[in-house]
């Protein structure tokens, strides 16, 4: 075996222990993805029953109903579509109807979403990133530019 072989043969051996790596990784991280979506997202891109997503948008008004103990039902609207959320747990200080909240969980067969976590803004001018680039997409975003 000439060097230059040698040489091909060490670096085709580096590129598959490369390759092999970058599939276990991205393999171990497939269960751990949790892409956001807007309720226009959710409706247009019909989300299989038991995918884990991010949903955000507004708390809709008028939509929060408390259920039994901590059990809480409420909807994520972005104007345009509106998920149905329900929620068991305690709801963060700044959770209000009309606020920008972001939750994650998984959609039921039923069509609503069961979140197992809520965020709630934490002052009067910020804005989950995600959630104001839904809005403004949709052309409802009234609030000031955040970077």
């Amino acid at each position: 075996m000439t060097r230059k072989q040698r040489r091909l043969s060490l670096i085709a051996a580096a590129g598959a222990v490369l390759a092999v790596a970058a599939v276990l990784i991205l393999v171990a991280l497939q269960d751990q993805i949790v892409f956001f979506q807007s309720p226009s997202d959710v409706a247009e891109k019909h989300i299989a029953p038991g995918q884990r997503i991010r949903l955000g948008g507004l708390v809709k008004e008028g939509s929060v109903v408390r259920g039994e103990g901590t059990t809480v039902s409420f909807a994520v609207t972005d104007t345009e579509h509106d998920v149905a959320v329900r929620y068991t747990g305690v709801l963060p200080d700044l959770f209000r109807e009309g606020q920008g909240v972001v939750t994650e969980g998984v959609m039921t067969p039923e069509g609503t979403f069961r979140a197992d976590s809520v965020l709630a803004k934490h002052d009067e001018n910020y804005m989950p990133k995600e959630v104001a680039e839904a809005l403004k997409e949709k052309g409802v975003w009234q609030g000031k530019e955040t970077n």
